[in-house]
């Protein structure tokens, strides 16, 4: 596989769906560590309103179709997820807007517009211990593949272990946005939920995809 179709970016979208789902109990509990314990229930039911209004979306691109999907994510995701995740799909769709297809090279740019997207909407730095730090061990591991030619197989594997690994990066961080930032060094050895569920997803989405 060297190209994403859009029926592929749709199984990944219906897998970061199932994984949100099955997860939404453990991702609140780790946010209860230090925060209110919601994040696993909000992104949930962000998810759920993305599969009920699946057949409504513009599959007329990759680009439309996740347009389509942050929409629902914006309307539909409490706290602070809502802005969070929806500008994720948000900026992916604007970069693959007309696009049937994705190579590594578009998959890449996609995500970094996506990290600056985030980072412009939140103020999160790197290393303030939020997702991210999770979306960026995914830029830089596709960019280290695409410089070696690695094919994209391989090369979202390599992205999904990098993204899972960041929850233990990251874990004797301080926290410095996001609810956790106001527990100060009490953030120290905690995962952080954001990164741990997109390190979640990634590799629920590499496996699928095979």
């Amino acid at each position: 596989m060297d190209k994403l179709s859009l029926n592929q970016v749709q199984t990944a979208v219906r897998t970061m769906c199932r994984v949100a789902e099955e997860k939404k109990e453990y991702f609140s509990d780790l946010d209860g560590v230090m925060g209110d314990a919601d994040f696993g229930v909000s992104l949930a039911m962000g998810f759920r309103s993305v599969m009920k209004r699946w057949d409504t979306y513009d599959v007329s691109s990759i680009g439309s179709f996740l347009l389509g999907v942050a929409n629902q994510i914006l309307n539909n995701t409490g706290g602070c997820s809502g802005p969070v995740w929806g500008t994720l799909f948000e900026r992916l769709g604007q970069t693959f807007v007309g696009k049937q297809e994705l190579n590594l090279s578009d998959i890449m740019e996609g995500f970094e517009n996506a990290v600056e997207g985030i980072r412009k909407r939140g103020g999160a730095q790197l290393g303030d211990k939020t997702v991210v730090d999770a979306l960026q061990a995914i830029v830089d591991s596709l960019k280290d593949s695409a410089g070696k030619n690695i094919c994209l197989n391989e090369a979202l594997d390599l992205a999904a272990r990098d993204a899972y690994e960041m929850r233990e990066v990251s874990k004797d961080w301080m926290a410095r946005r996001g609810r956790q930032r106001f527990t100060g060094e009490r953030s120290i050895g905690t995962y952080d939920p954001g990164i741990v569920a997109v390190g979640e997803m990634a590799v629920a989405i590499a496996a699928t995809l095979k």
